[in-house]
């Protein structure tokens, strides 16, 4: 498998993008982590993530994705106030993460991934995300095409 690119969107793409409702890609997002629990994909506690807001924020993108978590599944935030968890990277990073090219630890410590919040929560998430098996994924077969 090819290593991605180096690249940041660039700034009118991004500067289109920051401006788009976040409902739609917010709802991508939470059916894909709903789906990657439901397959075993995603070995999440809900318990331990129940009660608690995120966020995934894309900094090249100007773009903030809020959701939420149940001890069942995870629902669209409508994003009043803090979250109790940031997570945030280049869409690339994010991508690499995904991957397996770059781990989160690796990503963390060289500043191009933040963690913002809850730290015990941080925790649970980031191993959670290492825990993924991504090759089960539809992404793993776009890939590798």
């Amino acid at each position: 498998m090819k290593r991605l690119p180096e690249l940041t969107l660039p700034a009118p793409l991004a500067g289109l993008v920051s401006r788009l409702p976040t409902t739609p890609p917010s709802w991508l997002l939470v059916t894909g982590l709903n789906a990657l629990v439901r397959r075993g994909v995603m070995p999440a506690q809900m318990d331990l993530l129940a009660g608690r807001r995120y966020e995934v924020h894309v900094l090249d993108a100007g773009l903030r994705l809020q959701f939420a978590a149940d001890s069942w599944r995870f629902t669209r935030d409508a994003g009043h106030g803090e979250p109790d968890l940031r997570i945030s990277a280049r869409l690339i990073d994010f991508g690499r993460m995904m991957l397996r090219e770059e781990d989160p630890d690796t990503l963390f410590f060289q500043r191009r991934l933040q963690i913002e919040g809850d730290t015990e929560l941080g925790l649970i998430v980031k191993n959670l995300l290492d825990s993924v098996d991504w090759s089960r994924t539809p992404l793993a077969r776009l890939m590798r095409a």
